[in-house]
């Protein structure tokens, strides 16, 4: 007995779901993929920065995606993906309140400690 695997890439959606995209006037009746946001860490940096988003089926496909998309001169050492509904953001206009620089206080300000003369380079 054989058994044939079939591997589905980006813009396949399978026999089944074929016919509903032919047959149909409008393509909303087929299920989105989800969108994903990219974030790639490069040689130089140690912290990861936005580099774009794409739509992918899961994790794996959004990686891929994300490597063939975003580091075709292999200037990523590591990338990440995450679902953009986990994204959660602050509001723009709350940033007053937010980022308050809290001069009440002084224990977060670096001219409260006293160093020692010996410390030469901070």
């Amino acid at each position: 007995m054989q058994t044939f695997v079939r591997k589905f890439f980006y813009g396949d959606y399978g026999e089944e779901k074929k016919a509903l995209v032919e047959n149909s006037p409008s393509r909303q009746t087929i299920q989105e993929w989800p969108l994903w946001e990219v974030f790639i860490r490069s040689k130089q940096g140690l912290d990861h920065k936005h580099a774009g988003s794409l739509h992918a089926a899961d994790a794996v496909m959004a990686m891929e995606n994300a490597r063939d998309v975003y580091t075709r001169r292999t200037e990523g050492v590591s990338i990440w993906v995450v679902e953009s509904k986990y994204i959660h953001a602050s509001n723009p206009d709350d940033a007053d309140t937010l980022f308050d620089p809290a001069n009440d206080k002084i224990y977060r300000h670096p001219s409260f400690y006293e160093l020692p003369d010996e410390l030469k380079h901070m």
